[in-house]
């Protein structure tokens, strides 16, 4: 192992902790709505959430008030080493099994977001991004922010900040960090 491999590891172990205690005595309310106050502006747009697994942050009510005005997707994995595709979501979609345990829609349209709400392990006061070690989103990201404007939205507890993430060059920046205590917004 790497010593940035192994810095990302303790860091990425370091997140999960963090998370895993927030997750259970922090109300995901705030944040939800810190997040819904976010992207009002965006309806219309096509808009890409998740399907929270273990302990990340539940944007599951945010989608469901965007699919009112818009089109929302949920990330599918293809393969390793590929970029994610979306296919669109509604709250009444039928939902099947997905590798790592995330639910995908059995069926739907493909679409391209224009936001995307990430999910994350830890983030920094930058937009600094550490996430499961499998670079799904920083070559999406790359890949939608080569073709038109694409704003990342990460949702996060606050206790994830974390100091000096272990980034690489390929790392996508987040553009916007919406937590129950704040919103941080980046140029």
């Amino acid at each position: 192992m790497s010593g940035l491999t192994a810095v990302k590891e303790a860091a990425r172990k370091a997140g999960y902790e963090r998370r895993k205690v927030a997750h259970a005595t922090v109300h995901g309310e705030i944040a939800a709505a810190r997040l819904l106050e976010f992207l009002e502006p965006h309806a219309g747009q096509t808009i890409s959430g998740y399907m929270p697994i273990r302990t990340e942050i539940d944007p599951l009510g945010v989608m469901a008030k965007m699919a009112v005005s818009g089109f929302v997707t949920v990330p599918v994995i293809e393969a390793a080493g590929l970029a994610l595709k979306f296919r669109q979501w509604a709250p009444d979609a039928e939902m099947v099994a997905g590798p790592f345990g995330a639910k995908v829609p059995a069926g739907g349209a493909w679409l391209e977001p224009e936001v995307l709400i990430v999910p994350l392990i830890a983030f920094d006061r930058s937009g600094g991004r550490l996430g499961y070690g499998g670079g799904f989103y920083d070559r999406t990201l790359e890949m939608l922010r080569n073709r038109r404007p694409t704003i990342a939205v990460g949702f996060a507890y606050g206790a994830q900040e974390a100091e000096g993430l272990p980034l690489e060059a390929t790392d996508q920046p987040l553009d916007v960090i919406v937590t129950e205590r704040e919103t941080l917004i980046f140029d």
